[in-house]
C-alpha cells in the first residue's frame, strides 16, 4: 500500500531530519508518534483527493484522527460496493451525511442486498442508480423499497435497474406517493386498468406533482383548449410536456389560425417542422 510504503520510509527518530518532520512534545516522545502523525497526514490528503474532505479545509477544521479513521472505513465499505475514487466527489456533494460521524457502512448492507436480490441489478447498475439518489441508502428496505418495487412490477413499469434519475427517484418513492397518481388519474374519469396503463406507458408521472403539474394541465386541456378526457386518453404523454414552454404556446397558435389537430401532432413534433406546417 502507498501508506505503509510510506511510513516504510520515514527516518528513525535518531536522524537528524525527523525534527523536521514533526516536532516531538518532549524529548523522551514515543518514536511511534512520529509514524502516528504521518499517517493522518497521508489520510488527509487521500481523503482531500476524494472531495470527502474540501481540500481548502483549514487545518484547525480538519476531522480528528478517529473521525479520519471513520471516514476511511466508509470509504474503503463503498469501495469494496463498487464505487471508484471518481464516484466520492459526487457522493460526498449530494449526501454529505455518508460521511458523518453518525453513518455506519453496516447499516446500508441490506439496501446493496436489495438491489442485487430483489431487483437483479449488477454491482454497476447499483452504484449507477445509488449515484443519481444517494437517499436511497437511507430507504428502509421492508417499509419503502421492496413494497415500491412490488408495486411498480404490477403496474408493468420493467428495467427498473437500469441506473437513471427516474429509476433511481422511482425507486425511493413511497407507495402511497405513487397510488396518489393512480387515484387522480381515476378521478378524471379513467378506469383503474386506464390509469395503470397510463402508468405503464408514462411511468414519469409518478414523479409530477399532482397539484403544481397534473392539474394545472388537465385544467388546461379542458377548460381552455375545450378537450376531452378521451383525447388524454389516446395520448396520456400530454402529462409529460411543459405547459408554460410547450402546451400553451402551440395552443395558442394553432387558435390564432383557427386550426384544430390531435394532440400528439400538437406536442411531438419539433418546432422546425410545427412551426413550419402552421405559420
Amino acid at each position: 500500500m502507498p501508506l505503509l510504503h510510506s511510513l516504510s520510509l520515514l527516518p528513525t527518530s535518531s536522524s537528524s531530519s525527523s525534527s523536521s518532520l514533526v516536532s516531538s512534545p518532549h524529548p523522551n516522545a514515543n518514536p511511534h508518534f512520529i509514524k502516528f502523525r504521518t499517517s493522518y497526514r497521508e489520510n488527509v490528503r487521500y481523503l482531500k483527493t476524494l472531495r470527502v474532505i474540501r481540500p481548502d479545509t483549514k487545518p484547525n477544521k480538519l476531522p480528528l484522527p478517529d473521525a479520519t479513521d471513520h471516514l476511511l472505513a466508509t470509504v474503503n465499505f463503498l469501495k469494496s460496493k463498487g464505487f471508484s475514487d471518481s464516484d466520492f466527489q459526487r457522493l460526498a456533494f449530494l449526501s454529505p451525511n455518508l460521511f458523518s460521524s453518525n453513518f455506519d457502512p453496516t447499516d446500508v448492507a441490506p439496501i446493496f442486498d436489495f438491489l442485487a436480490d430483489d431487483l437483479s441489478a449488477s454491482p454497476e447498475q447499483s452504484c449507477g442508480l445509488i449515484l443519481r439518489c444517494p437517499d436511497l441508502l437511507f430507504s428502509d428496505v421492508e417499509f419503502c423499497l421492496r413494497p415500491t418495487l412490488h408495486f411498480l412490477k404490477q403496474v408493468g413499469v420493467d428495467k427498473l435497474s437500469t441506473p437513471t434519475n427516474l429509476n433511481a427517484h422511482l425507486l425511493n418513492t413511497r407507495v402511497e406517493k405513487l397510488r396518489g397518481k393512480v387515484r387522480f388519474l381515476r378521478s378524471l374519469g379513467f378506469s383503474y386498468e386506464e390509469a395503470m396503463k397510463v402508468c405503464e406507458r408514462l411511468p414519469a408521472i409518478f414523479g409530477y406533482s399532482v397539484e403544481g403539474n397534473l392539474r394545472p394541465k388537465y385544467e388546461y386541456l379542458v377548460e381552455e383548449m375545450e378537450r376531452s378526457v378521451e383525447e388524454l386518453k389516446k395520448f396520456p404523454q400530454y402529462f409529460g410536456f411543459s405547459l408554460e414552454k410547450k402546451i400553451v404556446p402551440r395552443h395558442l397558435h394553432l387558435k390564432e389560425r383557427n386550426v384544430r389537430i390531435a394532440l400528439n401532432r400538437m406536442l411531438l413534433w419539433s418546432d422546425q417542422r410545427f412551426y413550419a406546417k402552421w405559420k
